[in-house]
């Protein structure tokens, strides 16, 4: 994290669920005490919901869960409507990965996660998915739903309502969020914001050139098996 010195406390961080996110992602999971999967907001079509890149010989390759959806539903409400897109993602990866350096290390781990991926709504597919993940990084923070606690409030307020009711001294974000969110309600509050920082990750041997660090931690993990923290930021390599 950059910015202000940090203080002693309970981090928090607060993102949406997306569907096996890019290392950033678990960066931000693995460097608070608590993540909260903020599902109860609206559900935005062509995002990174229900899908997100791998690497394929011809560049990037989105997998996409299907869904049903309309224009107010929240992400939690948001069902899935094709029963077999976890038998066609993980063929997809099959075709694109098998020679990666960590396919045979790894498959067994990947391919039982979509085998057992029957859950009906999106955002309980990316929480189960995001919870494996973690394990296998060994990251050990507390992830839990915005719907675990009563809060309200608009954007800012909002975010900074989340924050209070699960005990946060501080705020960890993505960087992004520097273009909108209202850090004077943050200040007034006496709650740290904290700035991920996403530059300067090591590449790593991916196996369809050229390099590309935005795809999904699904290529770290194919590519460096076990060896895939020391790749990462705030991830304690493995000692598996």
């Amino acid at each position: 994290m950059n910015g202000a010195t940090e203080k002693s406390g309970k981090k928090v961080a607060i993102l949406q669920s997306n569907y096996i996110p890019w290392k950033g992602y678990f960066d931000i999971i693995a460097s608070v005490d608590e993540f909260i999967l903020y599902d109860d907001v609206q559900f935005t079509k062509n995002d990174w919901r229900n899908r997100n890149k791998i690497k394929a010989p011809s560049g990037t390759h989105w997998l996409t869960i299907p869904v049903y959806h309309s224009i107010d539903d929240k992400i939690s409400d948001v069902k899935i409507s094709q029963t077999n897109w976890n038998d066609k993602h993980w063929k997809t990866i099959r075709q694109n990965y098998a020679k990666a350096g960590a396919f045979n290390e790894v498959k067994d781990f990947v391919g039982d996660l979509y085998a057992s991926a029957s859950q009906s709504h999106i955002s309980e597919i990316n929480r189960v998915f995001i919870q494996a993940i973690c394990r296998f990084l060994d990251i050990d923070t507390l992830i839990t739903r915005a719907s675990d606690y009563t809060y309200g409030g608009d954007k800012s307020m909002r975010v900074l309502s989340l924050c209070k009711a699960a005990g946060g001294s501080a705020y960890v974000s993505g960087p992004a969020a520097q273009d909108y969110l209202d850090t004077e309600l943050f200040r007034r509050e006496n709650i740290e914001i904290l700035w991920a920082d996403y530059s300067g990750y090591p590449e790593y041997p991916q196996v369809h050139a050229p390099f590309d660090h935005g795809v999904s931690i699904l290529d770290l993990i194919l590519n460096t098996g076990t060896a895939a923290a020391n790749f990462m930021k705030y991830v304690r390599p493995s000692s598996k």
